[in-house]
């Protein structure tokens, strides 16, 4: 992979690059009493950029950020509330994503196409809009630029999310240190296709921002596109990236030469987010990971090594601890990309079970006291080409259908 040329920051969040505060509260469209809305401000205009998911159905909230940063590309506060999704809501949805961006605007002394709206939960219900708006009046004494308010905006985004997801990484650009940071949720309907989650990235780089939307679009393909937890890909998935500009360095464009450093520490964040993200599926016990190398092309092994983590037959092999490199191969092969049937290679861990597509003896106590870890990592050497990929997901569990099945009630 090459010298490291950024650093992790401990204890790192979104309000670390120069600029930003968040912060977050309980406004009551949870049942518990759980953070619920929550928002991050930028104290001047940030260059701004978005993907969002490919689910046809989309919701309010996308259409709403989507004109925002339409207007000029920037971006000054993006509101967030858990609890309710505000998709497949009509007009009456839009109605309120709208009011919810115009009324943090007003709150904030900022215009409102300068304001991103997010929304995650429950589908097919109306906000709740008295309680929202009352949220929204007691939001700006709640933001702060300490870690106090990163964890209460972190905490007012999450679902089913067993825990907060975050990261801020420090690099040197042009003499400078420039921070890039991220907050993410996601537990369940996650599957690759963008954006797979709702997830939030501060920097306060100086950076074009036609740099920033080509760098989010391909970044997001080999992270956040390669994770899967239920095959399910939401109707809300959104990840915004705001950039401040206060690091003062020179503007960063893909002919900077210190562009691949950048490059390589935002896709540090997008990367930890989305494995925090896979690591925490639905009633997941463990992280998988599947590497792909030989195929004949990058995008061919990004097909199948997401086929792989995705079957639910591998996925059910994991979680019982049973080494059953059959389900394996019949993912590989069932994955419509080149395979030559006759040179695959199938590793757990450093436990060889397939050499030449022939099965090989194996010490099946061994496998089982592998498989039984947090982290499973699962290769699949094609030995016809070039191409390589990595995608992340879980096991999948009892407790899985469990949350499902009453995930309204």
């Amino acid at each position: 992979m090459g010298v490291q040329h950024f650093t992790v920051v401990e204890h790192g969040s979104v309000t670390i690059p120069k600029g930003f505060r968040a912060g977050g509260l309980h406004c009551g469209l949870k049942k518990t009493e759980r953070n619920d809305l929550g928002a991050i401000l930028c104290e001047v205009p940030a260059t701004a950029a978005a993907v969002y998911t490919t689910n046809v159905f989309q919701a309010a909230p996308l259409k709403v950020t989507r004109e925002s940063i339409a207007t000029e590309g920037k971006l000054q506060a993006v509101i967030v509330n858990s609890g309710n999704a505000n998709a497949c809501t009509g007009q009456q949805g839009e109605r309120d994503a709208y009011q919810m961006r115009n009324e943090i605007a007003e709150q904030l002394g900022v215009p409102n196409h300068y304001v991103a709206v997010a929304s995650t939960g429950v589908i097919g219900e109306l906000l709740k809009m008295d309680r929202v708006s009352a949220g929204i009046t007691q939001l700006p004494a709640r933001l702060s630029s300490d870690a106090a308010g990163a964890e209460d905006f972190s905490q007012a985004i999450l679902t089913t999310d067993l825990v907060k997801k975050e990261i801020c990484v420090a690099v040197q650009v042009g003499g400078q240190t420039v921070h890039i940071a991220g907050a993410a949720k996601g537990s369940g309907m996650i599957h690759p296709n963008m954006a797979t989650m709702l997830a939030f990235m501060t920097t306060d780089a100086v950076i074009d921002q036609s740099a920033l939307q080509q760098l989010l679009g391909q970044t997001t393909d080999v992270t956040f596109n390669m994770i899967t937890v239920d095959g399910d890909t939401s109707t809300n998935d959104m990840l915004v990236a705001m950039a401040s500009g206060l690091a003062d360095n020179e503007t960063l464009q893909s002919n900077h030469p210190n562009w691949d450093a950048y490059a390589a520490a935002f896709r540090h964040v997008c990367e930890h987010l989305a494995q925090a993200i896979a690591r925490d599926g639905e009633g997941a016990t463990k992280l998988v990971e599947v590497n792909v190398s030989g195929a004949v092309s990058d995008e061919s092994a990004r097909a199948i090594a997401k086929t792989v983590i995705g079957s639910s037959l591998v996925k059910s092999a994991v979680f019982g601890a049973d080494a059953n490199w059959g389900r394996i191969i019949a993912a590989v092969g069932r994955a419509g990309e080149p395979v030559n049937p006759e040179t695959v290679d199938i590793r757990l861990g450093d436990i060889t079970v397939l050499t030449q597509s022939r099965p090989v003896p194996f010490d099946e106590d061994n496998a089982l006291e592998y498989l039984k870890g947090n982290t499973v990592t699962i290769h699949v050497a094609l030995n016809n080409g070039e191409g390589v990929a990595t995608a992340w997901g879980c096991d999948l569990t009892y407790d899985y259908v469990r949350i499902n099945a009453a995930y309204r009630t």
